[in-house]
């Protein structure tokens, strides 16, 4: 009986003994995503949130039947083409480009082979990473948010809520490579507008201070800030400068809104990054992204804050109100 009963338990345990190599085989035979994000990943938690979602819509789930590989640059640009480098070295099935036009540029750089999923608000085609956006033929493929095309309409709006104003600012980040594109687009629509513009520029928490002091000698009315993921990821200090600094300002994504910002008019960003989800799903089902046309997210939403308006002592057209998405009391 003690012999038999000591065999099985061999058993038992040589069972459980190989349960964790088996485990470990399953792990190395899952497909695996670089995630290449310009911030990290708590910090871009709209943008893992939405991408996680399209990925489950299209039957993958992290550490089930897929692995993710995440690389993040904190907000400095300039880590990105390492890390891209760092992905393409550990032979990821596929490369998710989070945050911007940065991510994207790098990972193109760094592969003509990886399959590569971008997000980005500039146009792919101008970047040359895709030949057009109905076939990119190339190792890319992804989603427009064409929010860098909104730059024009956020001064637009910022005009309206001060028709007297004649100056305005625009921050943006010189590391970013939309930047320039951005820029272009807003001075197109001072020259419109009929007003004065300055740009300042930023790439770090400091620099973001020390433009907003600059604000002082410029008499600008009002300040628009450029789509940036590090922008975004700083949303919480920039709305408190504005704030201290009595500046009406616009943005590019309704996170600076919901932290207390005057106003934003920005693309569904969650939807955009479930669509990038989606995508590298079909691309891990085995579709190539040269077959797959970039995807345009056009819902578009404003938001205003009026508790915000109140403290600045703004009072809003009820025009402006009324064309609002969703409105901030």
């Amino acid at each position: 009986m003690w012999r038999r009963d000591f065999i099985t338990l061999l058993g038992c345990t040589a069972a459980a003994a190989a349960l964790p190599v088996a485990m470990r085989a399953q792990r190395v035979h899952m497909p695996v995503i670089g995630f290449l994000s310009s911030e990290s990943p708590t910090a871009d938690a709209v943008r893992t949130g939405g991408f996680r979602k399209g990925l489950s819509e299209s039957g993958f789930v992290e550490g089930q039947n897929v692995a993710v590989e995440y690389r993040s640059a904190d907000g400095d640009y300039g880590r990105l083409p390492e890390l891209a480098a760092d992905l393409v070295r550990h032979r990821v099935t596929v490369i998710a480009a989070i945050g911007g036009t940065a991510p994207a540029v790098a990972a193109g750089a760094a592969t003509s082979s990886i399959p590569v999923v971008f997000n980005i608000g500039a146009d792919p085609v101008q970047l040359g990473l895709v030949k057009s956006l109905n076939h990119p033929v190339t190792n890319m493929t992804g989603v427009v948010v064409l929010s860098s095309e909104l730059a024009g309409k956020r001064l637009q709006l910022l005009k309206e809520l001060l028709p007297s104003a004649t100056a305005f600012a625009l921050l943006v980040n010189p590391t970013n490579p939309a930047h320039e594109s951005e820029a272009k687009v807003i001075q197109e629509a001072a020259q419109f507008l009929g007003v004065h513009l300055d740009v300042l520029r930023a790439s770090t928490a400091a620099e973001i201070e020390t433009a907003f002091d600059a604000l002082e000698g410029l008499k600008a009315s009002g300040l628009v800030v450029a789509v940036d993921a590090f922008f975004t990821a700083q949303s919480e200090k920039i709305v408190k400068l504005a704030a201290e600094h009595k500046m009406p300002t616009v943005y590019g994504w309704r996170a600076f809104t919901e932290a207390g910002g005057l106003m934003s008019y920005a693309p569904n960003i969650a939807e955009g990054y479930r669509s990038v989800g989606i995508l590298v799903g079909r691309i891990l089902k085995g579709d190539k992204p040269a077959d797959l046309p970039v995807e345009q997210v056009t819902k578009i939403e404003f938001i205003v804050n009026l508790k915000t308006a109140r403290t600045l002592g703004l009072d809003f057209p009820l025009p402006l109100v009324g064309r609002a998405n969703e409105v901030i009391e």
